[in-house]
């Protein structure tokens, strides 16, 4: 790995760790394309520099993190689901899922599909609420239309804050998406589509400063001074462009569905399948 890989992969990882379409896969699968070797340190790399795009939402949602203790509880509570599985599987994860092209590929379809699926039902269920214009007018207006639906982090409840936690331990396995994951899993609990992206926003600061703690530790920190400078550039690359994801997806979810991340998701799998992986 060079620096050149570096940069490359920081612009992935900036693009993608918000957006349902998983950060660790398309790395994996860039790194495919970039011929580099998945060494030890390349999945740390993968790893830590998600920390990076943790950092955007910290800057763009500090007033939210310092002013609305409410919404301490639930992301908590999410959080600690995910610390479970991960402190028990992680060897797991880094030896045989971190750097499986197959792997990730199957994830990709398979959570594209799921994704386009809870969309039609849920559109199937109240038609008409998730159109470009009602999804923009819900959007605008902050609340629901007296349909149940949670509009504000703070009123999720326990019960569900550990349910959407659940839906994030899954996303352990690469290309998933934890943000597809948690944000799905809040929808299907009803939970307003900017809210539930704006919970996975802030649920990925604790549960993205654990990965990167975790695995720093089970490095030893103990990677060499080349390494350590593509580390820098990395998370340094990585939350420059997830400043502008995460503002790029909020502005999308006023006048969209998923579903064309769905999409995206399936068609990407099938390239690879066809014409890399063969």
């Amino acid at each position: 790995m060079i620096f050149i890989h570096a940069i490359i992969l920081s612009i992935v990882e900036g693009l993608t760790e918000f957006l349902p379409i998983s950060s660790t896969g398309h790395m994996v699968l860039a790194s495919k394309l970039l011929g580099i070797p998945q060494t030890d340190f390349v999945k740390s790399f993968e790893i830590i520099i998600q920390l990076g795009a943790i950092l955007a939402v910290v800057v763009l949602y500090w007033k939210t993190i310092w002013s609305n203790k409410k919404a301490w509880k639930p992301i908590i509570l999410a959080f600690i689901p995910t610390a479970i599985v991960g402190l028990t599987v992680y060897k797991i994860l880094k030896q045989y899922l971190l750097g499986n092209e197959a792997v990730t590929l199957y994830a990709l379809l398979i959570g594209g599909i799921i994704m386009i699926l809870v969309e039609v039902w849920q559109s199937s269920r109240h038609p008409g609420k998730h159109s470009a214009s009602r999804i923009s007018k819900e959007s605008d207006s902050g609340h629901g239309q007296n349909d149940g639906e949670v509009s504000r982090i703070e009123d999720i409840s326990d019960k569900n804050a550990i349910i959407i936690g659940l839906f994030q331990a899954i996303s352990i396995i690469p290309g998933v998406s934890r943000a597809a994951a948690t944000i799905i899993g809040a929808m299907l609990l009803k939970t307003k589509r900017k809210t539930a992206v704006e919970f996975s926003f802030l649920l990925a600061i604790p549960t993205m400063a654990a990965a990167t703690g975790l695995d720093l530790v089970k490095s030893n920190f103990s990677f060499s001074s080349s390494e350590w400078g593509m580390l820098a550039v990395g998370l340094i690359g990585s939350f420059v462009v997830a400043m502008f994801a995460v503002k790029f997806l909020l502005k999308f979810i006023e006048n969209h569905t998923f579903i064309p991340f769905g999409i995206y998701r399936i068609i990407l799998a099938l390239i690879f399948f066809l014409f890399l992986l063969r």
